[in-house]
């Protein structure tokens, strides 16, 4: 049986958001000191500081998908794996990890797999073209438990701005449960994760380093 409590605090990705936290909190602290010299145009550091909180927001999502999803899939590496190959070719993809809640009477289930999680099967369901590759899959501890899923679609906007299909299902079901649901956008192949109703960016290479 797996320990439903994650442990983050020995991770190595924890000391580099740290590290990389408090060079943004020098940087900011350099930027205020100048702030007093009327000569000095600070619009240049403040793209940059925004640019590094951005890279830093990212690299925070990826540790805390890791410390959402350890409790309850041992497949974290397989999970991870995947994601990165359908990013890289672009292949719009929707994996749901139950954790908590079960989710049957909240999706339209589609086609039965019940087969063990591994990287190949997973990037296989979401080929273009394959049968079931707009649907979502389901994981439930380290199984796939099905693929095809319909997933209910959220209402809201995210930062004032129109959002595909895959992205507002992620949303919708992460509105309604505790389950973290992975997307790879085929347009642009980034990767997030939706959870509480939030959608995240995620940097799976840091993950993988």
């Amino acid at each position: 049986m797996m320990n439903r409590q994650a442990d983050c605090d020995s991770s190595s990705m924890r000391q580099k958001l740290k590290a990389d936290l408090h060079r943004v909190a020098d940087r900011m602290n350099l930027t205020l000191s100048r702030f007093d010299n009327d000569s000095a145009c600070l619009l240049g550091q403040f793209a940059e500081i925004r640019a590094e909180i951005k890279q830093i927001e990212v690299l925070a999502s990826s540790f805390y998908l890791d410390c959402y999803l350890s409790p309850f899939t041992e497949k974290f590496a397989e999970l991870t794996s995947s994601v990165q190959h359908l990013s890289d070719r672009r292949y719009g993809a929707l994996i749901v990890i139950e954790r908590e809640v079960p989710l049957e009477s909240i999706i339209h289930s589609g086609v039965a797999v019940d087969a063990r999680v591994t990287h190949a099967l997973l990037e296989s369901l979401f080929i273009p073209g394959a049968p079931l590759h707009d649907g979502a899959v389901l994981i439930r501890g380290n199984q796939i438990v099905s693929a095809g899923n319909v997933l209910p679609l959220s209402q809201a906007e995210v930062h004032e701005r129109k959002i595909g299909t895959r992205h507002r299902a992620a949303l919708g079901l992460s509105e309604l449960t505790d389950a973290v649901v992975l997307v790879v956008s085929e347009e642009t192949g980034q990767a997030s994760f939706a959870v509480d109703g939030d959608l995240h960016p995620i940097n799976v290479v840091e993950i993988l380093s």
